[in-house]
């Protein structure tokens, strides 16, 4: 009963975890707006795709003001990147009324997680629906500065290059999918909250003991709230999809932010 629980039902009962938002300087007209967190679809052999486009449209219902996609959208299946039936899921993919933005994670860069080719493909492939990919870059919602940076396992990590224009005066807010990035000396003393995915909580974790497998080096990075030094906060969403055909008390997740000023 417990593994068919772990492999039909948990996987698929996405659970929509509801946080505050707090970030200095926020403009006054975005206080109260929403910002949704949509990480790890891992499209591919063992994620249904009807799965994906449901939770989608629960999302699109939501209407959020603003939605960053968090890397990992394929999964290798037969060694090839799930192109067509990614675009296929795209299709279906909410967008926020004033900005959604995205980046890359470590199996968007293909076999080894070290292949340009495929992560240029995957960014293409997002482009084409309205969803900008930032690569070590920012954009701008509505006076909220989003800095995206690339996998930190891929080809085109560049953090020092993404936070070189951080300004302290001025809203912002950090998306990389690995969290491990948040123990590196690579912040330009930035401030604020940093979104990230990933972990999956690690998909099985043992009650009042945890999870014993947690890709990452800071085995404290698995799921939710981490405070940082720095005046930094961590949140680490658990992903919308799986990277192997099991879940257990690791419910899959929409993040739902509300914005404040903090």
């Amino acid at each position: 009963m417990a593994g068919y629980y772990a492999w039909r039902i948990e996987p698929h009962w996405v659970k929509y975890e509801q946080l505050k938002l707090p970030i200095r300087h926020l403009p006054e007209n975005l206080e109260g707006k929403t910002l949704v967190q949509i990480s790890d679809i891992h499209i591919g052999n063992y994620v249904d795709k009807d799965f994906i486009k449901n939770s989608f449209k629960k999302i699109k219902k939501i209407s959020p003001d603003i939605i960053v996609y968090t890397g990992d959208f394929v999964r290798l299946t037969n060694n090839a990147l799930p192109l067509d039936d990614l675009d296929d899921v795209m299709q279906a993919a909410p967008k926020g009324k004033i900005l959604t933005v995205a980046i890359l994670g470590n199996h968007d860069y293909g076999r080894a997680f070290r292949d340009s080719a495929a992560a240029d493909s995957i960014t293409a492939l997002i482009t084409k629906h309205q969803i900008r990919v930032l690569r070590n870059e920012r954009a701008n919602a509505a006076g909220l500065l989003l800095y995206g940076m690339d996998d930190y396992w891929g080809t085109n990590f560049d953090p020092i290059k993404t936070m070189q224009n951080y300004d302290s005066k001025q809203a912002s807010l950090v998306i990389c999918h690995n969290p491990d990035v948040a123990d590196l000396d690579v912040w330009n003393g930035y401030e604020g909250w940093i979104l990230s995915g990933h972990t999956h909580a690690g998909q099985v974790r043992i009650p009042f003991w945890g999870s014993p497998i947690i890709p990452v080096s800071n085995k404290n990075y698995d799921q939710g709230v981490k405070k940082l030094d720095g005046n930094r906060t961590l949140y680490i969403n658990r992903g919308l999809g799986h990277s192997i055909p099991i879940r257990f008390n690791a419910r899959p997740e929409i993040s739902l932010f509300t914005l404040t000023r903090g």
